[in-house]
């Protein structure tokens, strides 16, 4: 039985990006896209939910 059988499914979306070492690096790219994505609107919604807080508890 051989393992290498799924994972050799690139060329889909996010590849292009790789550093042409032959391995598919499609599922991690965008799991690192995703993740700084995810990161940037947390940080967006902490400080729009830190400004409504400030604002509630000065007036």
């Amino acid at each position: 039985m051989s393992e290498e059988t799924v994972p050799q499914q690139g060329g889909g979306a996010g590849s292009g990006s790789g550093t042409g070492s032959g391995q598919p690096k499609g599922l991690l790219q965008q799991m690192e896209e995703l993740m700084a994505a995810l990161n940037a609107d947390l940080s967006a919604l902490e400080r729009s939910t830190a400004g409504r807080a400030e604002d509630g508890e000065a007036g």
